[in-house]
């Protein structure tokens, strides 16, 4: 067998690489959604949308990634995620060139929040670093209303509220159906929480993918977990990394596949799922 070409996303040939996904990875998305997935707006001069491998002029492999320039820790920062690693099974010996041309692409930080057992011990063979993935399982309890802390779930007021990065982050991430935004705070202080709706043994539940802010996050748990209550949800799930501490009452999950990163500046704390495909593709 001659080795298959290595050769970048463009646009012309996402719409090539999204058909491939659809009928190797996933079946449920139609490749118009992988598509529209794969497509965003969050790096003006993104360089592609990830590589594929190709053999007689068919795409037999390829690996998906989404770039983002970030203000974070005050830094301006490129990031660059990796999503939907699918090579057919005669050609998965080539597997690890999609990987190592997507890293080998200068000024980036790269992770990737969704690997497989063998995804991870092949990029960890690169070097990337697993991020804590024990998980807080916690109740929704009422709580009253005191301490001044106030909880905005309306988008606009959201977005009258936020400033500068904070309010660039909720737009370019509002156009998602399946996220939810809120803020949580007192004073002029704001968490910005985006959650998704899941079911937990049957019960609905709130799946916290992003906070702005740990300190308030854990500060304001129970005026966040009351609203949430109050909107038919049981519990709320978070990574303890996000929140900091395990809440009462709750339980800690561990023994998930841990999430990774690719970075020599960048500490675990400042990784989070913004400008990812956790936000982009509905997982």
């Amino acid at each position: 067998m001659a080795r298959p070409n290595l050769e970048p996303v463009s646009r012309t040939t996402l719409p090539e690489f999204a058909a491939f996904l659809q009928r190797y990875l996933d079946q449920s998305r139609s490749a118009e959604q992988w598509a529209a997935g794969l497509t965003t707006d969050w790096m003006p001069d993104q360089p592609n949308h990830g590589f594929v491998l190709r053999d007689n002029g068919q795409i037999v492999g390829g690996i998906g990634a989404y770039y983002a320039d970030r203000l974070i820790a005050g830094k301006a920062e490129r990031v660059c995620n990796i999503t939907s690693w699918c090579v057919l099974d005669a050609y998965r010996p080539q597997s690890m060139r999609l990987a190592m041309a997507v890293v080998a692409q200068k000024g980036f930080h790269f992770t990737d929040f969704s690997p497989t057992k063998i995804v991870a011990a092949t990029l960890q063979f690169l070097k990337f670093k697993p991020l804590d993935e024990r998980r807080v399982v916690a109740l929704n309890l009422p709580w009253a209303d005191i301490g001044g802390w106030r909880v905005i779930s309306n988008s606009q007021c959201i977005d009258e509220t936020l400033t500068g990065s904070a309010l660039k982050a909720f737009r370019d991430h509002r156009q998602y159906p399946w996220l939810q935004h809120l803020l949580i705070g007192r004073g002029k202080a704001w968490c910005h929480v985006i959650y998704k709706r899941r079911l937990f043994k049957g019960l609905p539940s709130a799946d916290i993918l992003y906070a702005s802010d740990r300190t308030l996050l854990s500060a304001g748990w129970r005026h966040l977990a009351s609203h949430l209550l109050l909107r038919g949800l049981v519990s709320t799930h978070v990574e303890f990394r996000v929140l900091g501490r395990q809440p009462w009452p709750s339980v800690l999950q561990s023994g998930f596949n841990p999430k990774l990163y690719l970075s020599s500046t960048l500490l675990d704390e400042l990784v989070d799922y913004l400008y990812s495909e956790t936000m982009a593709l509905d997982l």
